[in-house]
Formats: structure tokens, C-alpha cells, sequence
């Protein structure tokens, strides 16, 4: 298992849009990624889980992935949190 800091750099934070793609993006992994923010640990693969999560440009969380692809899958929610590619 890995685990990794992200500051969240999109502009609007994470709205519904966002999270849709966000969840697309974790969904091209096999392991699975959860998404952490204070006393919250959720699915990164599921909307509805996403959707609880209150997280705006500058927020940090911890994005957990655990699988044979775990290393590309917390690089690729890296790159999209840092605003990279949308």
C-alpha cells in the first residue's frame, strides 16, 4: 500500500464535475484508492462517496492505493488534483 499528500490546485475545488472526473481517472486503476481528509476515508472510485466530501482549491489530502498498479494510480490522481490535465 502506498500513500501520498496532495494539495488539491483545481481552481473551483471539487464540484460535481470534478468529481465525476476524478472518479473516471480512479477508475482506470486496478488497485484500490481511497481519499482521506480528516476523519473521512473514502472510495475514490465511487461518486456517491466523493460527493460527501466538502474539498476546495488548497486542501490537502491523503490519497491511499493499494494493487499492482498503485504507484501509476496515486501518480495519475496526483497529476489531476494538480491541475495538470482536465
Amino acid at each position: 500500500m502506498k500513500k501520498k499528500g496532495i494539495t488539491i490546485r483545481l481552481e473551483n475545488g471539487l464540484e460535481a464535475r470534478p468529481i465525476a472526473m476524478l472518479v473516471q481517472v480512479a477508475s482506470r486503476y486496478e488497485s484500490s484508492i481511497y481519499i482521506e481528509t480528516g476523519d473521512k476515508k473514502v472510495n475514490a472510485k465511487s461518486i456517491m462517496g466523493m460527493m460527501t466530501l466538502i474539498l476546495s482549491e488548497g486542501d490537502t489530502i491523503t490519497v491511499s492505493a493499494d494493487g499492482k498498479d498503485e504507484d501509476e494510480a496515486i501518480a495519475g490522481i496526483d497529476e489531476y488534483l494538480s491541475g495538470k490535465t482536465e
